[in-house]
């Protein structure tokens, strides 16, 4: 309505063309000093150093490769356990700390809006109507209304930087939230397989136990047998009994450890403790580790890990943020100006000779704070020096994690065979002295002390079955792997 009214009559134009060339000049320098060099120091990667080779003797299938992505991203299936990897996928939808974290990043991604929205104008509207009187001893003592419609605009002109290098630290914030999702996935996809692996140690465990336990029930049954004959004395008894009992006894802690860990699989499934129990309660064998396992260059590891990827991003919004303080230390300058309509009558509110309107640049500089601007681009550049020791701090840590994992996992097969050599001898043992034992060669106390080491031998065994593929997830999970499955 005002556009129309204002080509109809040429001197009811709000801006004359020597105010509108004055308007687009200021516009234009406006844009031009907001593309100018931000103050602040401009951010550079750090260089990720690293070592050539790995400390670590690599044995156990360990093998110095590039290693695949594909392979890194799914890790858990060259475990070859169909329900692993079920877990595994529901575990990414639905814990709810990764959910959380998701939530994070989403909450980044609108911070990140807010910053960039500072780049551009900002624009209000409003209207009013009041009743006003005047002082009869300063005007006419006589009421009027007021009608108003006004639209103001304002625009900082982002002279010095201060508002690219706030949209910098955003997006670097955003970097930063993204790759701890990632963190939180690589630990819970970790943690999901070693919960489930210890369940099947447990059940691994049980059996050795019961296996045992039928051993030593048909060794009290035959003492029993050779007392009421008399060719053995109580002693013999009481002693197989006790034996017996002892191996029980192991039974109620090795239950309480499996509902306990599959309560937390069930929880870190974002279900309830107990839902997973028809899943997982019936046994089946420990996920075996590969034969060969890639565990690639140092510096590869660097980049594949989220964490070192937060620790750069948080670096990054940090420097961003010297620039944002040291940006105050300069003028602002920003265009503002309204446009409006203003009358006595409603009736004539929307006329053109209602039009009023107002547009020009201004400038503010902070002129004196005692010093309070330049304390804070002290800290910054101190919160900065902190988020650079952070950064080389988790690239010593990862190094470190992967390191140690190998470690473990090419010694703990060496524990293995070791083991698996003497439950073989002690079975054999076993064997042995029950045959010397019923020949009356040697004492029942040989027969018991070979029951007792093959049933410490063989749970030792499958303790460490489980510990071997629990120290491979546990590398996987140093090298980085597992994050790329986010959606």
């Amino acid at each position: 309505m005002i556009m129309k009214s204002a080509q109809a009559t040429c001197h009811h134009n709000p801006f004359s063309q020597r105010q509108f060339r004055r308007f687009l000049a200021v516009l234009i320098l406006g844009t031009i000093l907001s593309g100018c060099a931000a103050v602040g120091p401009n951010y550079v990667p750090p260089e990720s150093k690293a070592p050539d080779d790995w400390h670590t003797e690599l044995e156990g299938g360990l093998i110095l490769q590039p290693a695949s992505p594909e392979i890194l991203a799914r890790w858990w299936t060259t475990l070859d356990d169909p329900l692993l990897s079920s877990l595994l996928d529901r575990a990414a939808q639905n814990n709810l700390d990764l959910r959380n974290a998701m939530l994070r990043v989403r909450e980044a991604r609108a911070r990140r809006g807010i910053s960039e929205a500072s780049r551009f104008p900002t624009l209000d509207g409003g209207a009013a109507a009041s009743v006003r009187r005047t002082s009869e001893n300063s005007g006419t003592g006589k009421e009027s209304d007021i009608y108003s419609i006004e639209f103001d605009a304002g625009w900082e002109i982002d002279v010095f930087g201060g508002i690219r290098r706030g949209i910098e630290a955003a997006d670097a914030d955003l970097g930063a939230t993204e790759a701890d999702l990632h963190d939180v996935l690589v630990s819970l996809l970790a943690e999901v397989a070693l919960n489930y692996i210890e369940a099947r140690t447990y059940q691994a465990r049980l059996e050795v136990a019961q296996a045992n336990i039928r051993i030593q029930t048909e060794t009290l049954t035959l003492n029993r047998n050779r007392f009421e004959a008399g060719l053995a004395n109580e002693l013999v008894v009481q002693q197989a009994q006790y034996n017996l009992d002892s191996t029980r006894s192991q039974l109620p802690a090795l239950r309480v450890g499996l509902d306990g860990v599959i309560n937390r699989l069930a929880v870190l499934l974002g279900e309830y403790p107990g839902a997973l129990h028809p899943e997982i309660i019936q046994p089946r064998p420990i996920p075996v580790a590969p034969a060969t396992i890639v565990v690639g260059i140092p510096l590869e590891t660097l980049r594949n890990r989220p964490d070192i990827k937060r620790a750069e991003r948080n670096l990054a919004a940090q420097t961003a943020r010297i620039g944002v303080a040291t940006a105050d230390l300069y003028p602002k300058f920003r265009l503002s100006g309204f446009i409006g309509l203003e009358s006595f009558s409603a009736g004539d509110l929307f006329t053109a000779g209602s039009r009023t309107w107002q547009v020009g640049p201004g400038m503010s500089w902070r002129l004196f704070d005692a010093g309070a601007i330049r304390r804070n681009i002290e800290v910054q550049t101190a919160l900065q020096e902190q988020a650079l020791a952070a950064y080389e701090s988790a690239m010593l840590n990862a190094l470190e994690e992967v390191e140690n994992a190998m470690i473990a996992f090419s010694e703990e097969q060496k524990h293995r065979q070791s083991l698996l050599s003497a439950a073989e001898a002690a079975s054999r043992a076993v064997t042995l002295a029950q045959d010397l034992y019923q020949a009356g060669l040697v004492d029942f106390s040989d027969v018991l002390d070979a029951q007792r080491s093959m049933l410490s031998f063989q749970s030792e065994l499958a303790r460490s079955d489980g510990a071997v593929t629990s120290n491979l997830v546990r590398l996987y999970k140093a090298l980085g792997g597992g994050w790329e499955t986010v959606q």
